[in-house]
């Protein structure tokens, strides 16, 4: 019988929590259909109690399945009274998210001689 190796099983023991953090952060953002929900948001700035379907032409349940990914990653937080639900970004986590990027990206320091590498 032939052993197979499982592929794509992430290990995330291996790496620290905040390349774990960093990571699934950056999975949040890594569809179009959450950056243009976020981006509405952030141009509203304000809470939300309209509907996204209307405002993003997304099918009603393609926008309740990225908005549970946005809420679940604190990235916006929400409110749901009867048939209204208001959606808004969660400040103290953006500003911690963002924190965390500047911080990632401002760890490259191009050498003198950058032009020439590879």
């Amino acid at each position: 019988m032939k052993n197979y190796i499982k592929m794509g099983v992430t290990k995330t023991d291996l790496f620290t929590e905040k390349q774990n953090e960093l990571a699934s952060v950056a999975k949040v953002f890594a569809h179009p259909a959450r950056i243009a929900i976020i981006e509405y948001l952030l141009q509203s700035n304000t809470c939300f109690n309209g509907h996204l379907v209307e405002e993003l032409g997304l099918a009603q349940a393609t926008i309740s399945q990225h908005l549970k990914e946005l809420k679940n990653s604190g990235i916006i937080q929400g409110t749901i009274e009867g048939v209204s639900v208001s959606y808004c970004i969660n400040s103290q986590r953006w500003a911690e998210i963002k924190l965390r990027f500047n911080l990632f990206f401002e760890e490259f320091t191009p050498p003198s001689d950058y032009d020439t590498c590879c």
